[in-house]
């Protein structure tokens, strides 16, 4: 069978015929066979020559890309449902936000591919698919144990008591009563409100919003120490400053857009 002759693939949001033989995962098995070829000799040269690090920029952006397609839902699905084109607009913003985050996926079935090709110490998307079951089932013990959690609060804290039980005996040797910084574990490139935002969560939550609390007013007066405090009103409202800035853009967005200003032509 030639390529011409391979059947159409079903596009995003088709719907799956009641006779199909396929089960849950095969699609995965498939993204799976489809990297292994393009990384095998013969394949594809570009795949072929990718690393880790020559990937990071197209995580990131596909991360962003799928983060956009989401928002582009949420505004859909808080429309009028009885307005005129509202069945078809939503069916479309489903539509990109399966395909956003299939790249999305592609990018860890990448990273798994490279991995999997290193001489000492790799890896393959099986361990990465079995590290995150592990971890999920370790974290839920009022699922797959005998924990107790009624309500997200207590779910959250059991998980955050379990995370910190698993990076004590990932480093034995730190002493058990040294403190955990607030900046600790959040990554270097994440994007400063995101940081912030993280920072000053953790810095609450480990009972050091007093030093917190001392460490803003240091900043004085000046735009990076007015930012941190206004991160740190919404955090502390229950609200999450990237989310209510990226929708007062959109907002914003779209107004210049009706008037023109927001054309990038």
């Amino acid at each position: 069978m030639t390529e011409t002759d391979q059947p159409a693939s079903p596009k995003f949001g088709d719907p799956v015929s009641s006779e199909s033989s396929r089960r849950p995962g095969d699609s995965l098995l498939d993204l799976v066979a489809v990297m292994d070829r393009l990384r095998s000799p013969g394949g594809c040269p570009w795949d072929a020559r990718q690393t880790h690090a020559s990937l990071v920029p197209y995580l990131v952006e596909e991360t962003y890309e799928a983060v956009d397609a989401v928002d582009d839902l949420t505004r859909c699905e808080a429309g009028d449902p009885e307005s005129s084109g509202y069945a078809a607009r939503l069916a479309d913003a489903r539509r990109h936000v399966a395909e956003e985050l299939g790249d999305v996926l592609l990018q860890v079935v990448f990273h798994s591919r490279v991995a999997q090709e290193h001489p000492s110490h790799p890896f393959d998307i099986d361990d990465v698919a079995a590290g995150i079951a592990a971890k999920l089932r370790r974290r839920h013990p009022h699922v797959f144990g005998d924990a107790h959690a009624d309500t997200p609060e207590q779910v959250a804290a059991n998980w955050a008591a379990i995370k910190e039980q698993e990076r004590a005996e990932q480093s034995p040797t730190r002493p058990a009563d040294e403190p955990r910084g607030p900046l600790e574990g959040i990554p270097r490139r994440m994007p400063p409100l995101a940081r912030a935002t993280r920072a000053i969560a953790r810095a609450d939550a480990i009972g050091a919003a007093d030093q917190l609390t001392a460490a803003l007013e240091r900043q004085g007066d000046s735009g990076g120490g007015r930012l941190l405090q206004i991160v740190a009103e919404l955090v502390r409202a229950g609200a999450d400053p990237d989310t209510e800035l990226r929708q007062a853009l959109g907002v914003v967005f779209t107004d210049l857009g009706r008037t023109g200003l927001g054309s990038t032509d």
